[in-house]
């Protein structure tokens, strides 16, 4: 599969701690208490097979957006068992994006969770959270997306910011598109292959890997986040994604203190954002001196 189901031992203990958590209206609740203080306002953006989950918050009409894509959520119950409900115990994406004081701030959510359909309201098929978590027609949905918010208030651009498995679908966004200004991953799945390697788990082939479009990144100002105690996607997993990116000029990566998976990321949020994504200028080249290393011996001996 495209994650790693021993990533579910991390969902339980999420689910123990939070009681009530699974009940559906707990989850939308979740969602609402995040987003409201900070004038996040709900919408369902369509795609052409899902409807997605969104936050808005657009103050400043025809100026850049930036949009969170949420995490995996709960895409099994145990290691041999698919939920029924992929929708996250902790909506972390959605609680970055709380943190981002930015005018324009947009949180879409992954297909299939907070029970948002498939084709007009039909069962979404559980494939959709695990084994093509990332696939093409999920991507195409996501540019549906964008390009409806696009229309909707004149955004001319985009800066991404994807958690988790949101953040292999950013990445593979920002490389596909010309209109991303910027990138920005949190404990992102950025090698499903070598996610799944660590932890001795299948990949399915059904969905796209980041890493195969590592070098149309070339260009986009980037920034990853690899918390120092996550043992999900540790720095193995964005060491493989680095290494197919042609130029890494553009390239940087933070190793963030007192951070795992799930834990220390919205309270440092603020201050990580501050960090620049700026491109490192290219190196100049060597100008050619046609003149001999023993040229000035040469003419002496004349």
């Amino acid at each position: 599969m495209s994650f790693v189901r021993s990533a579910v031992v991390l969902g339980l203990a999420t689910t123990l701690l939070s009681g009530c958590a699974a009940n559906p209206v707990m989850k939308d609740d979740a969602v609402k208490r995040t987003a409201m203080p900070v004038f996040m306002l709900e919408r369902d953006i369509p795609g052409q097979l899902f409807m997605f989950e969104a936050r808005e918050r657009v103050y400043k009409k025809y100026q850049p957006a930036t949009i969170y894509i949420e995490g995996d959520g709960l895409p099994y119950l145990d290691e041999n068992t698919v939920s029924g409900d992929p929708t996250p115990e902790d909506p972390l994406a959605l609680r970055l994006a709380a943190q981002d004081g930015s005018a324009n701030v947009i949180w879409i959510a992954r297909p299939c969770q907070y029970n948002k359909g498939w084709s007009k309201g039909k069962a979404c098929p559980s494939e959709y959270w695990t084994s093509k978590r990332f696939a093409p027609e999920v991507i195409d949905d996501y540019e549906v997306a964008l390009d409806n918010i696009k229309a909707r208030y004149g955004i001319p651009s985009f800066n991404l910011v994807g958690y988790d498995g949101g953040a292999a679908i950013a990445t593979i966004l920002a490389a596909k598109r010309q209109d991303i200004l910027s990138l920005r991953t949190v404990a992102g799945n950025l090698d499903p292959k070598t996610t799944s390697a660590l932890h001795n788990v299948s990949y399915s082939e059904d969905s796209l890997t980041p890493v195969d479009f590592a070098p149309g990144l070339a260009a986009v100002p980037q920034r990853h986040f690899l918390g120092k105690m996550d043992r999900v996607t540790p720095p193995a997993v964005y060491n493989s994604f680095a290494q197919n990116v042609v130029d890494g000029r553009c390239m940087n990566a933070t190793m963030v203190d007192n951070a795992d998976h799930v834990l220390g990321w919205a309270e440092q949020w603020k201050v990580l954002l501050t960090m620049p994504m700026d491109c490192a200028a290219p190196p100049e080249p060597v100008k050619f001196d046609p003149t001999p290393l023993d040229g000035d011996k040469y003419k002496r001996a004349k």
